[in-house]
């Protein structure tokens, strides 16, 4: 493929994530055409295609995939659903773009990389925090040397608000959520990997969904095999906004990183001193929205490696898994020793 040929692509998924990346794919992309759109809620294709001038949609999403005029697709649909698509679309020879998590057991990870090493397809997840600006400044620092080895670790997610519990899958919290905090706990810590893993859990927010399934509060720690230290912690339920931060404690000094104020400004007034706070993740990450985008089909036209990798996704969700059984047992877990799901 030469770097003058629209790259064109077909979008799997017209929910809420799906929608952002179709309008990134339509307008913000230089070189990138948007050609088709694919859900099997009947009209949610078409709806959506219509709105941004995408004049081709399916609702069978295999009839996308073995589209001839489609070079690379972003998956957007359920995170159950995940692995096997990507996998068909790998088979398909199509370049790939998954949102996280690529997989919900390493078995389902391990044959999605497999599916694009054999195809010789590239294959990149949706881990966005990596291309934040703040997130991606730390990170060259860390590799730099600039904070020394890193030693302590934090990584958090909470959400505004839990809105419907019931439609949430058992172990979401980790598999879904806390999957960007592994990640990041990774990506800033470069070269090391989890060794062992402690988790507790609960449903504090909606105590009365726990024997569905439900848990809507965590903490998880980690240890990794260059003896750094880490937690991560996620809540469903933040009532002041969507808050997502990191730190990192080296022997030479200390980053941190995410805020929940909409911008600098506070306010002082008689009640007091407030802030506008960010509610919304695709507000709070709008920039690596679009930039992760970007790394992906660049990648596909250049022919190298994505930021964020299948291996990546899989090094994540062990993690995820680990603290998974961890919450089962009352027990530590050793990642070498991780039993799937």
């Amino acid at each position: 493929m030469t770097t003058q040929q629209p790259l064109a692509v077909g979008l799997l998924g017209a929910g809420r994530m799906g929608s952002f990346h179709a309008e990134t794919l339509a307008h913000r992309l230089p070189g990138v055409r948007l050609v088709a759109i694919a859900d099997p809620t009947p009209g949610a294709a078409r709806s959506l295609g219509d709105r941004l001038g995408c004049a081709t949609a399916y609702t069978d999403i295999g009839e996308l995939i073995a589209d001839p005029h489609i070079d690379a697709v972003v998956i957007a649909t359920p995170a159950r659903t995940h692995a096997d698509l990507v996998e068909a679309a790998a088979k398909a020879g199509k370049a790939v773009y998954c949102e996280k998590p690529m997989a919900v057991t390493l078995a389902e990870a391990d044959r999605a990389i497999a599916a694009a090493a054999d195809a010789g397809v590239l294959l990149q997840v949706g881990f966005n925090r990596r291309y934040d600006a703040g997130f991606r400044a730390a990170h060259e620092k860390i590799a730099a040397g600039a904070i020394g080895t890193p030693q302590l670790l934090r990584s958090l997610t909470r959400d505004p608000a839990l809105a419907d519990p019931a439609r949430i899958p058992p172990w979401t919290i980790f598999l879904e959520t806390l999957i960007h905090d592994f990640d990041v706990l990774r990506h800033l810590n470069p070269g090391a990997e989890p060794v062992e893993v402690f988790a507790m859990a609960d449903a504090l927010i909606r105590p009365d969904f726990k024997d569905r399934g439900l848990l809507d509060t965590a903490v998880v720690t980690v240890r990794f095999d260059n003896g750094a230290l880490a937690t991560a912690e996620a809540s469903f339920q933040a009532v002041y906004g969507y808050d997502v931060r990191a730190e990192i404690l080296g022997s030479a000094g200390m980053l941190t990183m995410g805020d929940v104020r909409r911008t600098h400004l506070t306010a002082y007034g008689p009640d007091g001193v407030a802030a506008e706070c960010v509610t919304y993740d695709q507000h709070l990450f709008h920039d690596a929205y679009v930039a992760e985008l970007a790394d992906f089909t660049d990648s596909v036209r250049t022919e190298r490696t994505p930021s964020a990798t299948g291996e990546d996704a899989r090094a994540a969700l062990a993690i995820a898994l680990a603290a998974i059984q961890s919450v089962t047992t009352g027990a530590p877990v050793r990642v070498d020793k991780l039993q799937d799901l």
